[in-house]
């Protein structure tokens, strides 16, 4: 797990050294150099796998320097197939005798999260792992093109700081900018799943990768598909335990981090887990929960506690360590858990992401099923006209506008300002479907494959954004600022494709969040993991963004850029001091934070 960063083209060596110095907490135990004409090629190590310097990257071996952040699972299943002269134990080279022996293509044969620059020769070649869980950035001037694990290794290299319209819409609409967007115009990134090739100046971009390949309803016994998926699980989460440095987990109330735990236990790994709680805020505190989920499981936890004041404290912190606005105000007390991880000597930690989106752990979901019907209504045309004439700000509101208009419905877990939330917001106009069109290469992409379940589309859209750009963005942000790496088993990519490999109605025929996933495990975990209710990471944000005045700000901003109609904003304001939008605001609080560091 590591940085990269490099220069295709002119270049001054000490704004280039300068910009590197920028990504050393995502490899503070070595950095490496390669310079030469028109080339600064470079790694920030964070030492995993073969600790020993002979693994130091750029890894030099010809005409081809690869710098690589990221593990690869099946590195040592795969040297066993390369035809190569390995002088070390790592990865890396193993990723280098891949790309000799089968080129390009080679990325298909890894198994983990990665971003990878090769350059060979004169053609460089870029990778974003298969489900994004590694970032990427990049950008290009008339003589010379940039690339870096975050943005701000490039921003020096912009020759004024603008915000890309698109990078602040998308992230209205679904709490992150959309892919390829960034909120500063001129660098872009990869999506999950994507490749960048640059040759004498011409950069192109390709997907090498897409989930929806895998053959549907492979499966159609719950049986048997409950065996593939255990199979897969129990595979996914021991390549993660490997490590050559100590490991350690979070650990909520709920299924998801109590299943990578059980296994790691049944695996020999009695892991020290971590969950964090609020100051006299207990109706958004796990630790009660998490410590009876400890106790069942037989297992040790440490329990942090974030006072208002150390939340506040944080927030220029956490937002300068994400670099751009990211709607998700967990950001700020995962940054303190990992603060207190690194402090205890760990590198590696566990974590759960990913099951809500496979096995339809939000509510939400249903509710989306249940409203597919409505398209097919007799007197849709009525309601139509009725729903037009008869706006609710409720977010409810569009989805049945979108019914009954025969448009999809379904725009991501994480859509949070509607289409005509933001144009009775903004004052610049925004047609309505404005927000769709930043996943209608994704709605493309399902439509033509051979999957035709919308719960497929759901699970499809939330990976490649939800989780890419949101919770895996902020993930990697937060816990590389304290260097250490987080593994995400619920990701693996053989294990996603054995989920959208079976029939979809398995996951909610019985009308239970997580059904499948509880009936796997109901002979593992005890019934009382399995049974409470959903809380997920919650935390007092509103709160305590309104007692400390920082709210403010949302307004003071918008009366040096005249972005949002006055009084809509504040009647947003007001609302969710009330409890309602309050994610809303946050996101709000979060752009107005950017645009007053960076622009004004």
């Amino acid at each position: 797990m590591c940085g990269i960063f490099g220069i295709v083209g002119e270049y001054d060596d000490n704004l280039a050294t300068a910009a590197l110095a920028k990504l050393q907490h995502r490899g503070p135990d070595f950095c490496g150099v390669e310079r030469d004409n028109n080339l600064f090629f470079a790694h920030q190590r964070l030492s995993i796998q073969d600790t020993h310097h002979r693994s130091h990257q750029p890894l030099k071996h010809a005409n081809i320097l690869l710098s690589f952040n990221g593990e690869i699972y099946n590195y040592k299943e795969l040297k066993q197939q390369l035809n190569f002269p390995f002088t070390t134990n790592s990865d890396t080279e193993v990723i280098l005798a891949a790309y000799l022996e089968w080129g390009e293509d080679f990325v298909s044969h890894l198994r983990g999260m990665f971003a990878i620059a090769l350059k060979d020769g004169e053609t460089l070649y870029l990778f974003r792992d298969r489900l994004g869980k590694k970032p990427l950035f990049f950008m290009q001037e008339s003589k010379a093109f940039y690339f870096a694990s975050e943005i701000k290794a490039l921003t020096p290299f912009l020759k004024h700081k603008e915000m890309n319209f698109d990078a602040m819409s998308s992230y209205l609409s679904f709490l992150a900018p959309t892919a390829p967007h960034t909120f500063y115009k001129g660098i872009e990134k990869l999506a999950p799943s994507e490749m960048l090739i640059v040759h004498h100046g011409k950069v192109t971009r390709k997907r090498y990768y897409d989930i929806l390949n895998t053959q549907p309803n492979i499966l159609t016994n719950k049986h048997d598909a409950l065996a593939e998926l255990e199979l897969k699980l129990e595979e996914s989460i021991a390549l993660r335990l490997k490590s050559d440095v100590p490991i350690a987990a979070l650990l909520s109330g709920g299924i998801d981090s109590a299943t990578i735990n059980y296994y790691a236990k049944r695996f020999g790994y009695n892991l020290q887990t971590y969950t964090l709680g609020f100051e006299n805020f207990g109706k958004y505190d796990e630790r009660n929960n998490a410590k009876e989920s400890a106790k069942l499981l037989g297992i040790p936890n440490k329990q942090i506690e974030l006072s208002q004041n150390g939340y506040i404290d944080t927030i220029d912190e956490v937002f300068a360590t994400l670099d751009e606005p990211l709607n998700d105000p967990a950001a700020i007390p995962l940054y303190h858990l990992f603060g207190h991880i690194k402090k205890d000597g760990y590198k590696v930690v566990l974590s759960g992401e990913g099951s809500d989106e496979l096995f339809l752990g939000y509510r939400q979901y249903f509710e989306y099923l249940e409203m597919e019907a409505a398209k097919k209504v007799f007197h849709k045309n009525w309601l139509k006209k009725y729903f037009r004439s008869n706006f609710s700000m409720n977010r409810e509101w569009e989805w049945y506008k979108r019914a009954f208009e025969g448009e999809v419905i379904f725009r991501t877990s994480s859509e949070k300002f509607t289409d005509m939330q933001k144009n009775i917001l903004m004052k610049k106009n925004i047609r309505d479907g404005d927000g769709f069109l930043y996943l209608k290469s994704l709605r493309d992409n399902f439509e033509n494959s051979k999957h035709a379940d919308e719960s497929i589309w759901f699970s499809y859209a939330d990976l490649q954004h939800f989780q890419a750009e949101h919770f895996l963005a902020k993930l990697d942000r937060v816990s590389m600022a304290h260097s250490i790496e987080s593994r995400t088993p619920f990701l693996d990519h053989h294990f996603v494709e054995s989920v959208f490999g079976i029939n979809p109605k398995l996951r909610y025929q019985d009308g239970i969040t997580k059904g499948l996933l509880k009936e796997l495990l109901h002979n593992k975990l005890p019934s009382e993991i399995l049974s409470r209710k959903k809380k997920g990471f919650s935390n007092p944000y509103g709160e305590y963004l309104y007692s400390s005045g920082r709210v403010n700000l949302i307004e003071e901003v918008n009366k040096k850029t005249g972005m949002f109609k006055e009084d809509v904003l504040a009647h947003y304001i007001q609302t969710a001091r009330k409890g309602r939008f309050k994610q809303h605001v946050w996101g709000l609080y979060a752009l107005s934070h950017w645009i007053n560091k960076e622009l004004l």
